[in-house]
This record gives C-alpha cells, sequence and structure tokens, in this order.
C-alpha cells in the first residue's frame, strides 16, 4: 500500500513549530527569487514568453487536469512562476492608465489578512479586519474632514461598489421602502460625460435601468458642467422624474478632471429646494483622484517638501478642488490605485454612518451571523456575506507611507508629468496635449492628419464628423502601433476624452493616447528617452498614413 500523506502538510503550523516556518519561508522565497529573476529594468514585461494564438485559452482549457495525487509544493512554485512569464511589470516605462506597484507594506498587510483569514463580516470571525477598517475608516475620514464618530464605511469591491453602495442608499432615503417592494421608475441620477461606467452598471443592477441615467456635459476640463447639471435636472422634475443620485467623479481616469463637490452640492441644493424636494445623494467618485487629499494641509507657502515651482502649482490646482471632498454624502478610496495596496483594496466612506443602517438585513435575515449577545462589529449592509480583510494591507500601508510618504510620491509622479509635457512640447509638436488643464499625473495627447483640422477647432464646434472620424482613426493607428510594441514601453488610451459637437449637427468623443505616470521608478531623467521614443513611433505612424493614402487604402474611415 502507498503511504497516505497527512494533511497537514498543506498548512500552516498550529504551534508556531520553526520546521513549518522554514518551509513556508523558502517556499515564499521561491517566488520571491524567481520573480526577481525574470525582472528586466528596460522592459515593461518579466521575461518569459507566451505564444497566445488564437486558440490560446481553449488549449487551456483542453489540457487543463487536476492531478490525481498532488503535486509537489517546490513544484507548484515552479508552474506559479511560469504563469509570471510575460507579465506586464511596473517598470519605468510602464506608462499605462491606473495600474499601480503594490507596495512592501500593503503586500505585508495582505500576508497578515491571509494568515488568520478572518471573514470581515462580523468581527467575531474576522477581529484583525475589523479593528483595521475601524482605523482606517477614522483616518480617512478626518482627512477628507467627515467626523470619524459620525462617519462609517467599509472596504468594498472596487470603485464599482462603492457607487453601487452609494445608488441603493440614495434610493432609500427616497424611496424607503424600495427594498422590499421595488424601486420605481421615476427615480434619476447624474453624472458627467466623463464619469467612469460604474454608474451606467449601477443603474442596470439596481433595476432602475440606465434610461435613467442622465449624463451632464463636461467643460474643456473634463469637469462637470454645473450649468448644465441643473438645467438637466429641471428637466427631469418637469417631467415627473425625482432627482436621488449625483456622482461627481473627483479625478478621472482618462483626463484626471476634478468635479466640484461644492458647486455640485449647492446648485442640487437649490434646484430641489426650489421643488420642495430632498436633495439627491452626491457620492465623489474619489477612488483615483481622492488620494490627493494627502495635500489637503500642506503648507503651500513654507513648502516644506521643497517642491518645484511648476510642481506646487499643480498640487496647489488640484488640491483646491479635493478640499471640497468633505461635502459629498459618500466618496471612496481605491487603494490598490494611488494607495499603492494590492488588489483588491477600496474603502467607502459615508459621511453619516446612519445611512448605511438603511440597507442593513432584518435579523431573521442572518441567522448565521452577528446580531447575537456577542460581537459588535457586523456589516449586514454589505452586499458581500464573506469579505476579505483587505482593510489590513490599507493600515499597512498608510503606517508605512504617511501623509509625508503619500505626498512624496504624488508629487513625484506630477514632477515627471510635467516633464514630459515639456519634453512633448519641444520635441514633438504635432502630439497636441489635449488635457492642458489638468494638472496630475496623466497626459492625453493626440496627432492630426498633416493639413488636418486642430484640437481648438475641434472644441470650438467647427470640424465634420468626418473629419473628426478620420483624425480618430489616425490616432488609433498610434494606439496600436504602441500597443504592437507594449513590452518595451506600455502607453495607454482612451476612446472617450472629450465629446464634442460637430459642424453637422452631431455629437463624437475624441480619441487620444495616454501617458499615465504609476510606477515609482519613472523619473524625470527618464523622459527625455521615453519622448524619443514616442517620436519614432509618430513618425511611423504617418509614414504608414501617407503611403495608405497614396495607395487608394482605407485612411479616415473610423468610428
Amino acid at each position: 500500500m502507498r503511504n497516505t500523506p497527512d494533511v497537514r502538510q498543506w498548512f500552516p503550523s498550529d504551534d508556531g513549530n520553526p520546521d513549518k516556518r522554514e518551509l513556508m519561508m523558502r517556499l515564499i522565497g521561491q517566488i520571491l527569487t524567481g520573480a526577481d529573476a525574470l525582472k528586466d529594468p528596460d522592459s515593461v514585461y518579466l521575461k518569459g514568453t507566451k505564444r497566445r494564438s488564437g486558440s490560446f485559452y481553449n488549449d487551456l482549457l483542453l489540457e487543463s487536469e487536476i492531478p490525481g495525487q498532488g503535486v509537489p509544493m517546490e513544484q507548484v512554485g515552479d508552474r506559479l512562476l511560469e504563469l509570471l512569464h510575460a507579465h506586464p511589470y511596473h517598470t519605468k516605462y510602464f506608462l499605462t492608465n491606473i495600474l499601480p506597484m503594490a507596495s512592501i507594506p500593503g503586500i505585508l498587510g495582505m500576508i497578515t489578512a491571509f494568515i488568520v483569514n478572518g471573514n470581515n463580516l462580523w468581527d467575531v470571525y474576522g477581529p484583525a479586519g475589523a479593528e483595521a477598517e475601524v482605523k482606517v475608516i477614522g483616518m480617512m475620514s478626518k482627512l477628507v474632514g467627515y467626523d470619524p464618530l459620525q462617519s462609517g464605511g467599509y472596504t468594498s469591491w472596487g470603485g464599482q461598489g462603492a457607487i453601487f453602495t452609494g445608488l441603493r442608499i440614495a434610493i432609500s432615503k427616497f424611496v424607503p421602502d424600495a427594498m422590499a417592494n421595488g424601486v420605481p421608475d421615476r427615480l434619476y441620477a447624474f453624472c458627467s460625460e466623463a464619469a467612469h461606467y460604474s454608474l451606467f452598471k449601477s443603474m442596470e443592477a439596481t433595476g432602475l435601468g440606465s434610461r435613467n441615467l442622465v449624463k451632464v456635459r463636461t467643460k474643456a476640463d473634463s469637469s462637470m458642467d454645473v450649468a448644465d447639471l441643473c438645467d438637466k435636472m429641471e428637466s427631469v422634475i418637469r417631467k415627473g422624474g425625482v432627482p436621488v443620485y449625483i456622482v461627481a467623479t473627483t479625478g478621472t481616469t482618462d483626463a484626471l478632471g476634478i468635479d466640484n463637490v461644492r458647486e455640485i452640492y449647492e446648485a442640487a441644493k437649490a434646484v430641489s429646494q426650489a421643488h420642495g424636494l430632498k436633495r439627491p445623494h452626491i457620492h465623489a467618485d474619489s477612488a483615483l483622484g481622492g488620494f490627493f487629499a494627502f495635500f489637503n494641509d500642506y503648507d503651500f507657502a513654507a513648502n516644506p517638501l521643497a517642491l518645484q515651482p511648476e510642481t506646487l502649482k499643480a498640487l496647489q490646482t488640484i488640491q483646491g478642488r479635493m478640499t471640497h471632498l468633505g461635502m459629498a454624502d459618500s466618496l471612496c478610496f481605491d487603494f490598490q490605485k494611488l494607495g499603492q495596496t494590492p488588489y483588491l483594496t477600496s474603502l467607502l466612506l459615508v459621511k453619516d454612518a446612519a445611512d448605511l443602517r438603511l440597507l442593513d438585513l432584518d435579523p431573521d435575515e442572518t441567522p448565521y451571523v452577528g446580531h447575537r449577545g456577542y460581537g459588535q462589529y457586523h456589516t449586514g449592509y454589505t452586499l458581500e456575506c464573506s469579505r476579505m480583510a483587505s482593510s489590513i494591507s490599507m493600515y499597512s500601508a498608510l503606517l508605512a507611507f504617511g501623509v509625508e510618504g503619500y505626498q512624496r510620491l504624488l508629487a513625484q509622479f506630477v514632477d515627471v508629468n510635467l516633464a514630459f509635457r515639456r519634453e512633448l512640447a519641444s520635441q514633438i509638436p504635432e502630439a497636441v496635449i489635449v488635457n492642458p488643464d489638468n494638472p496630475g499625473l496623466v497626459t492625453l495627447f493626440r496627432i492630426y492628419p498633416g493639413g488636418g483640422r486642430s484640437f481648438r477647432e475641434e472644441l470650438s464646434g467647427s470640424c465634420t464628423l468626418t473629419e473628426i472620424r478620420q483624425t480618430n482613426a489616425l490616432n488609433e493607428k498610434l494606439f496600436e502601433t504602441l500597443g504592437e510594441r507594449r513590452d518595451r514601453m506600455f502607453f495607454g488610451d482612451t476612446k472617450k476624452h472629450l465629446i464634442v459637437p460637430t459642424a453637422d449637427g452631431g455629437h463624437i468623443a475624441l480619441y487620444a493616447a495616454k501617458f499615465f505616470v504609476i510606477s515609482p521608478y519613472t523619473q524625470v531623467e527618464h523622459v527625455s528617452g521615453i519622448v524619443r521614443y514616442l517620436k519614432e513611433i509618430i513618425a511611423q505612424v504617418y509614414e504608414s498614413d501617407e503611403i495608405q493614402s497614396d495607395t487608394g487604402g482605407t485612411v479616415g474611415v473610423g468610428a
């Protein structure tokens, strides 16, 4: 008979014995050493190859089998490292979207959570996560100007989860019996044209439907046009609708546009009062930009971090908008973005913790947990019944970075972005920056056909739909060319920057490439090399465009 393995081999010790600890350290070390061997600071991909043919995922489905007998853990480590081959990694040339590197304190916090593996639903099951969650709620409430003894919150499933919860709260404020009887169709939500699509999905999920989502115009700086918000609220009310929810985007994903929460609050209050209605619930989608609130108490006059004048000015402009975050009824922080923690670590904050009770279940509906004579922290108002203790990772990062650490990191990102803008304007004037009014860590740029129309003309509405489609098609070629070589430098892009009117009565979104400073290893001294590379790529795109034009190709055909 073959020996039956002791099942305890797959688990950490229950007594803290050194043999099991050394085993775990060796296995973790295998992953760290193996991952380090794959790194190349001059590439965006880890070493190794993946033959991603058209049948790649189907082949994986067919060939993957659960082994009859377990694979030795060292071999499991080897298989795990194979998954990392050709994986994007956050070197100095990782310049795409908001996909940050997880910091050491963030990773340590997550490991701490994994060791005890508590369910953060209830402090009886997950006291470490509950304690860390309350601490983080207190820390971040004070940062944005909430009263920590009145506010509340919980770790959520991304900014999407926060927006969805905010909408559920808004519905319950206006229709208290909606949880039992369903959502009436006269309720409306509002956000800007530049807002994340999370609210669109949330409208579908609550049953309100996307038709009850009203998009508000944006200004040139990608912020919400508050005058248009008032007009559209008035229009909804005249037709018998009730505005219940407004999402103010305080840091758009593409351009870092920041809606003015104070102006939105005051406008929404005035319109509602004029019609005898309650003010809509205002949620600040601060998942990305909210971390600039770390500068809310920065002494810009004394400038203790000795920031460069241009960087100081940019941060002061951003801080001028972030000081109003505390006027929102709820907001969120995606720590897996600028908080530098692993996925998934998001935090929802509500100004009044009582709002969460609007979503709580009746005790009779939760017979397994909470509502006992023991335990003090039960989050029955979350959609999740099982909640990971991601708050421990957030807590670890906040302790390690501190206010000054986050200030230094964000200032570095802004430094690099401003250097990129200067170098781009100097070396590639045909690449037009299309978010010049948005200081921060992202630059959107757009190229134009030779002899074509300009960005200024697009904004003014003097270009036709066909002309803008031609320019969009040229920029899509730039996206594709950069994408084919993203192992060298990984740029981002967007097909929805600003929605502009056209001379022939239509509206269309502008396409733009994206330089997103997100790696701590991208320094100002790397910018000239990045721009030289970009100049080569853009020259190739123009050359290709001319060849296709000469041969009667499909130039100018685009969405």
